[in-house]
């Protein structure tokens, strides 16, 4: 049982956010929205999170718990216990329901790889698939099927699925997911196909695809941005090639990174991780107003865009609930404090969550 103090909480945040101004409410007529969720919010655990993700959403995403090391870690080994949750939270607060994600390079175990051999790894990944996605037919709704497939250069990354498999690995996973559930929308997602170069990879990667009859819904642009990447007219390119082939478009992880680059380059590799300098953490008493402010505009110039094009979009995800929740306190640098999302670390809506809120009422207009 909840415990008292949990539910008083979770119910007086409800109770301070009217249901005229959730996000859910805004955005019904123009595109779903969603957000990422850890296991402390679909169990319950977290109880103002979980109540915060059911008062403003009506998609979710698993951050990480049907990903194939946390769900099959060994070979005969499947943990379906969070992910059967996850899916029951969804289900009890009627949500659109996302899988997230079967076929990555990241976060799967060596053992898949063992063998260095097409066939064993062609088998094991379809038993995978066919074993996930069927336990949740018809109740999972979407599926990110390929994730993070192109090097930022556009051409295919050189993954272990790509060495042992070939090119055809992504046709094989999309075959596998449409037999385990052919009512499924199945899913390519990446990051920085904002990025000319990139973006011309998965055009090209996606007009492949659909020659070949394979049934992709849509391409997922991740959205890991900052303050200054993507340009506005980088997103609205993006989005105008990818509806140009005749699939939809989710933004599937959106944040924005507000503290200083520490690397080159702007990328959502989870491997490129970077050590933190004197100035790398500026914020950890909280976010000037200056940047508050310059935030809340870079969510606004960002939803103008979505709702521009909301012919083309189904579907626009956060990468997380609370600025708490967020991979970006970890991501590059471990342990900064940072302020990417449009709930502070207590669950109050920032200055950011009224100028998307403005920005859907704009369009409603």
């Amino acid at each position: 049982m909840m415990p008292f103090r949990s539910i008083a909480m979770a119910l007086a945040l409800v109770a301070a956010t009217p249901a005229q101004t959730t996000l859910k409410d805004a955005f019904r007529d123009f595109f779903r929205i969603g957000a990422a969720l850890n296991p402390g919010q679909f169990t319950g655990k977290d109880a103002a999170g979980a109540a915060l993700v059911a008062a403003q959403f009506n998609t979710i995403t698993p951050e990480n718990d049907l990903k194939w090391g946390l769900i099959h870690p060994t070979p005969d080994g499947y943990r379906f216990e969070r992910a059967d949750r996850y899916v029951e939270f969804g289900e009890k607060n009627h949500m659109f329901i996302v899988g997230h994600c079967l076929v990555w390079h990241q976060q799967t175990p060596a053992w898949v790889f063992q063998d260095q051999d097409r066939e064993a790894l062609l088998k094991r990944m379809r038993d995978h698939i066919l074993t996930v996605v069927g336990r949740y037919k018809g109740r999972i709704n979407g599926w990110d099927v390929v994730n993070e497939a192109l090097d930022e250069n556009g051409k295919l990354r050189q993954s272990p699925w790509l060495r042992i498999i070939g090119e055809d690995y992504i046709a094989k996973a999309f075959e596998y997911a449409h037999e385990a559930d052919p009512k499924a929308e199945l899913y390519y997602n990446d990051y920085s196909l904002e990025n000319e170069a990139k973006r011309k990879g998965a055009i090209e990667l996606i007009r492949k695809l659909k020659a070949q009859g394979v049934p992709i819904a849509a391409v997922g642009l991740q959205g890991h941005d900052n303050m200054n990447w993507p340009e506005v007219s980088q997103q609205e390119a993006a989005i105008t090639a990818f509806r140009a082939l005749g699939i939809k478009v989710n933004i599937t992880e959106l944040d924005v990174d507000v503290l200083p680059s520490v690397r080159s380059r702007q990328t959502a590799d989870v491997s490129a991780t970077a050590a933190g300098g004197a100035n790398s953490n500026p914020y950890t008493a909280g976010l000037p107003d200056a940047l508050e402010r310059a935030l809340a505009k870079r969510y606004a110039d960002l939803f103008t865009v979505f709702l521009k094009h909301r012919d083309a979009i189904t579907r626009v995800t956060f990468w997380g609930v609370t600025d708490r929740d967020s991979w970006l306190n970890n991501f590059p640098v471990k342990g900064r404090t940072n302020y990417p999302l449009l709930f502070d670390r207590q669950g109050k809506p920032k200055p950011a969550f009224d100028s998307v809120l403005q920005a859907a009422r704009a369009a409603a207009r």
